[in-house]
């Protein structure tokens, strides 16, 4: 028989763990530890979130307490200062009826306005009796006297029993919808004298005690006021559209929804086209700031740079003070250069024969002053002086003088009593090689500047000043010692110079495209 296995042996066996199992044991360890702590870093970090989402509702709760407190002292001042502005308002109103009163007894004087005092009497008479009427007519009829009438029309304004009321009024004839029979192209713009109206009721109906942030507007004339803008705008497809729409319209209703304070946040797009559209109009930064587009400026600068509007985009920065963003010297070079590339096209247009000359010349000139008054109104002088652009506008201008100027008869010529022609001189027999002809010399054409007869074109712009912001580019335009130097430059002849040299575009400012600046409308 074979020997039995001793049963201590088998139970001590049975009693040691395997290697396997240990292996198992310390895996599961490792997992449950890895577990443990990837379980304890997720609920760390929502502890964290909803820490921070906390201490941001808390802020957000202090900061609308904050916001409730103050709009709740608003409207406590309000409350408490309307009687006071009711009290001043019905003086006022008291004493305009007085006056009303004493000028209808008095009648009216209808004797010719020599001076500013006249002037003011004039139109105070015409707001006391609320003749609206005859008070548009008269303003209409001085558009020469718009300084004074600027300075006097809020005082006489003042002597009205509802200013508001009068002032629309006074301009309904034309605006929202011209309602004239008989027009004439002199007299068919009268957006100046609407605007002129409309921005001298503003210091009228301010509140005494609180400003500008309380108008005295009663509420039928507001929901007319309203009325109206809603009118002009359910026009603008009869007044060709965004695009086409006339600035003088543009200008008038911007300014009629600032003067009531109608403004409406879902038309801010609109409003936006339409300052673009007439952004060289020189109020239109303000008005833009105050339809509320301040925080849409950086983008309506863009855009006016864009289309070649570099002056307006200057004027449009110091308006919002981004004048680090965007730098005015390299918007007026980049405008300047646009100009030129602008008249070259105007030279090498066949079509423009005949007044491309001219036509280039105005181009030109209209660019120069605007960068000239431009510097000088931001005073950058220093770092972009403009002696070299005034030397270049005198010659332009001295160019289309000796153009103009007629040409002088010599002394030693006869005329011919019979058709005009010219005589021969008494002695033209004795000269050599002398030629005279009884007839009027043929008119000296005026030809393509690609013909050799013009003079070599006179360089651009010096653009050798220090390297704008290396946001603008890096790319500068080559030096030119000749430029604008009357003693180093070509004669002009009495024509415009031939095509300038084209620069490369300056920090993607310069875009090719006819600068759009104009002048501002009064």
């Amino acid at each position: 028989m074979g020997s039995i296995p001793d049963p201590g042996d088998i139970s001590g066996e049975l009693n040691q763990p395997s290697f396997d199992d240990f292996q198992k044991q310390t895996s599961l360890m490792t997992s449950c530890t890895l577990l443990w702590k990837e379980l304890s870093d997720h609920f760390t970090s929502l502890e964290q979130n909803l820490q921070k989402k906390s201490e941001a509702l808390k802020n957000k709760f202090q900061t609308l307490d904050h916001h409730t407190k103050e709009s709740l002292g608003v409207l406590k001042k309000r409350e408490v200062t309307i009687d006071g502005s009711v009290e001043i308002a019905l003086g006022k109103v008291e004493e305009s009826r007085e006056a009303a009163l004493i000028a209808l007894l008095k009648g009216a004087q209808d004797g010719e306005v020599d001076d500013s005092e006249g002037l003011l009497l004039k139109l105070k008479s015409f707001c006391l009796k609320m003749d609206s009427k005859e008070f548009w007519r008269f303003i209409t009829a001085r558009k020469k006297e718009l300084d004074a009438l600027r300075a006097q029309t809020p005082e006489a304004l003042a002597e009205c029993v509802d200013p508001a009321k009068f002032v629309l009024e006074a301009i309904s004839e034309v605006f929202p919808v011209d309602k004239r029979v008989e027009k004439s192209e002199r007299s068919n713009d009268l957006g100046w004298a609407c605007v002129l109206v409309l921005e001298s009721l503003i210091p009228v109906v301010v509140d005494p005690v609180l400003g500008k942030s309380r108008l005295l507007v009663t509420p039928s004339v507001k929901e007319r006021a309203k009325d109206i803008a809603e009118t002009w705008k359910a026009s603008l497809d009869q007044r060709g559209g965004i695009e086409n729409v006339k600035t003088p319209d543009v200008h008038t209703f911007l300014q009629h929804l600032v003067t009531f304070g109608i403004v409406k946040e879902e038309d801010v797009d609109l409003y936006r086209k339409l300052v673009v559209g007439s952004a060289w109009r020189k109020q239109m930064p303000k008005l833009a700031v105050s339809l509320g587009l301040g925080d849409k400026m950086a983008d309506m600068i863009e855009e006016l740079v864009n289309r070649g509007q570099q002056v307006d985009a200057v004027h449009f920065t110091y308006e919002v003070g981004l004048v680090d963003k965007f730098p005015p010297v390299p918007l007026l070079k980049a405008f300047l250069r646009d100009s030129k590339k602008a008249a070259t096209s105007i030279l090498e247009d066949p079509n423009n024969s005949g007044r491309a000359v001219n036509l280039a010349g105005r181009k030109e000139q209209s660019a120069l002053r605007a960068v000239i008054k431009c510097i000088e109104e931001y005073k950058l002088e220093a770092e972009f002086p403009p002696e070299n652009l005034k030397k270049r506008l005198e010659q332009l201008e001295k160019a289309k003088t000796d153009k103009k100027r007629p040409a002088a008869v010599p002394a030693n010529k006869r005329t011919r009593a019979s058709n005009g022609g010219p005589m021969p001189p008494a002695k033209a027999g004795r000269l050599t090689n002398a030629y005279v002809s009884s007839f009027p010399a043929a008119p000296t054409f005026i030809r393509s500047p690609s013909h050799t007869q013009y003079p070599a074109a006179v360089p651009a712009y010096p653009y050798d000043r220090p390297a704008a912001p290396a946001m603008y580019g890096s790319r500068s335009p080559p030096a030119n010692p000749y430029a604008y130097s009357p003693e180093a430059a070509p004669p002009l002849a009495g024509s415009y110079p031939g095509a300038p040299i084209n620069y490369p575009a300056y920090g993607g400012y310069g875009n090719g495209m006819a600068p759009a600046y104009q002048q501002a409308y009064y």
